[in-house]
C-alpha cells in the first residue's frame, strides 16, 4: 500500500510543481499589480499547459496599468479564443510563434480601452472571410467588408483619438487611430498578424497619422493597409511619399509600429506624448526605400488640393470632386479630391514644375453652378502648395 501511495504522489508532482514554477516575467507582473496580483496569477494558473507560453508572454509584456486592472477571466478568455482562431483558420498554422503572441494574442494595441472585443469579432469576422483558404484572401474581405459591418467611419467629431472599438461602434465615427484599432481588431480576431504604423507629425505638412500593417504567410514580411485601402493593394495609399519623407530615429517626425514585446522604443502617442507605454520599432527607412519615386522630384512644386463645401449650419465639409490641373488650355493633370470621410491630412497631389502658372479647375458637373477654379503662379522656391476649392453644397 505503500508503494502504491507513493507512485501516487510522485504521478502529481510534476502537476503541483507545473503550477507553482511562475516565469520571472509573470512574478514581475504579478509585483506591479499591486491589490490586482491575485487575478493575475490566477491567470498564471489556470491557464490550459497549450496555452501557457502564450500567456506567459502576454503577462510578461503587459502594461502595469492593465495588472492593476484586469481580472483573470478577461484573460484567460482573450487568450483562449486567439488559440482558438489559429486553430480553425487556415493560415494559422503558418504563422510563426513570435508573430503570433505579439500581433495576434494582445487584447490592445495602444492605450484604447479593454473591451470585450475578440468573441464577437470573431463571430463577425470569420463569416465574413468565410471560406477564405489564404490570410491574402482574408484580409481583401475582411478590407471590403468592415466599414459597412461595423458602421464605422472617419470623422473628426468623435470623442477622442483613442477610442476603444466599442465606443467607435457606438458612435458611429471614430480618428484614424480608431479605425485602425478596429481593423487590427479584426485581423486579429482571425489570426491575421496585425499592427499600428504611424508618425506623430509629418515633416510636410502639419498633422499626425496612425495606420495598419498586416504580416500574411504569402509574403513573410510585413506590408501596409488602413481601414480603407488603396484599390491598388497592399504598401500603395496616399501616404507614401510623405512617409518617405520621415526622419529616422525621431520620436516627433519618425515612423513607428506597435508592439506588444518590450522594445528600445516608444510608440509617440499625440494625445498623450508623454505616456510612453506603448513598446515599438522604428520601421522609418522601410518607408523611404517604399517612397523613394513618390518625392517630387527637383524643379518640383507638389500641389496639395482639397473642394469644400459651406452646409447651411456654416460648417465646412470635404466633397470629392473630379479636378483638373491646367496650364492655359492645356490639361497637365487631374484627379479627384478627397471625400467628407477620407482623413484629413489626406488630399489630391499632383507634382508640377515650378515658376508656371496654372489654373486648378472642378470640372464636376453642375448646371446651377459655375465652376470653380483657382490661379496660382508658382514660383521657382515653393516646394508645396495647398489649394482648397470652395464648393456649392
Amino acid at each position: 500500500m505503500r508503494f502504491i501511495t507513493t507512485i501516487f504522489w510522485l504521478c502529481l508532482a510534476p502537476l503541483f510543481a507545473s503550477a507553482a514554477e511562475i516565469p520571472v516575467g509573470v512574478t514581475k507582473t504579478i509585483g506591479l499589480a499591486g491589490e490586482n496580483a491575485a487575478e493575475i496569477r490566477q491567470a498564471w494558473e489556470k491557464c490550459p499547459a497549450e496555452q501557457r507560453s502564450g500567456m506567459e508572454f502576454l503577462l510578461t509584456h503587459m502594461p502595469s496599468r492593465d495588472a492593476t486592472a484586469l481580472n483573470a477571466d478577461y484573460l484567460l478568455e482573450n487568450t483562449n479564443l486567439a488559440y482558438q482562431a489559429r486553430a480553425k483558420m487556415p493560415w494559422g498554422k503558418d504563422i510563426p510563434e513570435e508573430i503570433f503572441f505579439n500581433d495576434v494574442l494582445p487584447y490592445a494595441t495602444l492605450d484604447e480601452s479593454r473591451d470585450d472585443w475578440r468573441a464577437d469579432f470573431f463571430r463577425r469576422f470569420s463569416a465574413i472571410v468565410g471560406e477564405a483558404s489564404t490570410a491574402s484572401e482574408a484580409l481583401d474581405k475582411i478590407n471590403a467588408a468592415i466599414e459597412k459591418e461595423l458602421g464605422v467611419q472617419y470623422n473628426t467629431k468623435r470623442r477622442a483619438p483613442n477610442q476603444g472599438p466599442a465606443e467607435s461602434m457606438k458612435l458611429t465615427m471614430a480618428s484614424c487611430s480608431g479605425l485602425s484599432i478596429l481593423l487590427a481588431d479584426a485581423l486579429r480576431s482571425v489570426c491575421i498578424p496585425c499592427r499600428i504604423v504611424g508618425t506623430a507629425m509629418w515633416t510636410t505638412k502639419e498633422g499626425n497619422h496612425n495606420w495598419n500593417e498586416v504580416w500574411l504567410p504569402e509574403h513573410k514580411s510585413w506590408k501596409f493597409t488602413e481601414y480603407n485601402p488603396d484599390p491598388k493593394g497592399l504598401d500603395h495609399g496616399w501616404l507614401v511619399a510623405d512617409a518617405a519623407r520621415a526622419i529616422p530615429g525621431s520620436v516627433a517626425h519618425g515612423v513607428y509600429a506597435t508592439s506588444w514585446k518590450k522594445t528600445s522604443h516608444h510608440f509617440p502617442m499625440v494625445w498623450n506624448f508623454e505616456d510612453t507605454s506603448v513598446p515599438s520599432e522604428d520601421v522609418t527607412q522601410r518607408y523611404i526605400t517604399l517612397g523613394a519615386d513618390s518625392i517630387p522630384k527637383p524643379g518640383q512644386c507638389e500641389l496639395r488640393i482639397d473642394a469644400v463645401a459651406t452646409q447651411a449650419d456654416g460648417s465646412k465639409q470635404r466633397r470629392a470632386i473630379a479636378v483638373e490641373v491646367r496650364q492655359f488650355d492645356v490639361v497637365v493633370a487631374k484627379g479627384t479630391t478627397p471625400s467628407a470621410t477620407a482623413d484629413m491630412n489626406q488630399f489630391l497631389t499632383i507634382p508640377v514644375p515650378q515658376g508656371v502658372r496654372y489654373q486648378v479647375v472642378a470640372v464636376e458637373k453642375n448646371t446651377a453652378q459655375p465652376q470653380e477654379s483657382q490661379s496660382i503662379a508658382l514660383t521657382a522656391e515653393d516646394k508645396s502648395l495647398r489649394v482648397s476649392l470652395n464648393i456649392a453644397p
